[in-house]
């Protein structure tokens, strides 16, 4: 039970951190960071294939499952905006 309650502690404060961070993020950066956010989220879909792979129990596959697929919706999504932003500086015609 301690290490349950000192892992939330650690997830809820890396949430926290995290959307501190996220937000107070200028407009002018967000480009070059979703760039390096794309190559974390590759890391992190990795890791979820790895343990959603690992066979472990039902539940570690699931929650591996459901990791890959915000993993890639974020990946996707980055790019997706990276393209956007970097088509507004190129050259029309």
């Amino acid at each position: 039970m301690e290490l349950f309650v000192l892992l939330l502690t650690i997830f809820v404060l890396a949430v926290f951190v995290g959307f501190e961070v996220i937000t107070k993020v200028p407009p002018t950066l967000h480009t070059p960071l979703m760039s390096g956010s794309n190559a974390i989220s590759g890391i992190t879909v990795v890791g979820a294939l790895i343990a959603a792979g690992s066979g472990q129990t039902t539940l570690v596959s699931i929650l591996g499952f459901i990791a890959v697929v915000f993993a890639m919706v974020n990946v996707v999504g980055g790019f997706m905006v990276t393209h956007r932003m970097l088509a507004m500086f190129r050259r029309k015609g």
